[in-house]
């Protein structure tokens, strides 16, 4: 009776750490995919919408042209002036996405505050990449009254 009881303490403990594991992974992906988002937004606020294209995701730049994504930040971003505060509101580590490959993805969303005052949500899709490295693979600006961009269920900073 005793070892059964012990075998039941040591899988219960065994699992414990197994779980621990995986959210400790997940949290380093999320803080490792949000400095590479950080980084790239601080492309698109100089208004380098060009090298912004080149250092996102391979995905990214398949869906949309250089010339298509300077276009369409000229439109939707570059009015809104410069960013006078970012915050993080959620992020959330996943596997799979709609229409996308499986992988490594971590969805962030922010609350940002334009010059002009105007509060939108931006969400960052970072995905990893096969060399390892966190890159941009989508960007979404969602403004008030808009239906926001499906994603998964996140996780509330």
């Amino acid at each position: 009776m005793k070892s059964r009881g012990s075998i039941v303490v040591i899988l219960t403990l065994l699992g414990s750490l197994i779980f621990v594991n995986h959210l400790m992974a997940n949290e380093k992906a999320e803080e490792a995919a949000l400095a590479a988002s950080t980084k790239w937004l601080t492309l698109v606020d100089k208004g380098d919408y060009s090298k912004s294209w080149e250092r996102a995701a391979e995905i990214f730049r398949t869906m949309v042209t250089k010339v298509e994504w300077q276009t369409k930040l000229n439109t939707f971003r570059a009015p809104l002036g410069k960013v006078s505060e970012r915050k993080v509101k959620s992020k959330q580590y996943t596997k799979t996405l709609p229409n996308a490959p499986e992988g490594g993805y971590v969805i962030l969303e922010y609350e940002t505050v334009f010059t002009n005052k105007q509060t939108v949500t931006e969400t960052v899709t970072s995905m990893l990449g096969k060399d390892g490295k966190w890159k941009v693979a989508g960007y979404y600006i969602t403004f008030p009254g808009q239906e926001s961009q499906p994603s998964p269920e996140k996780k509330k900073e």
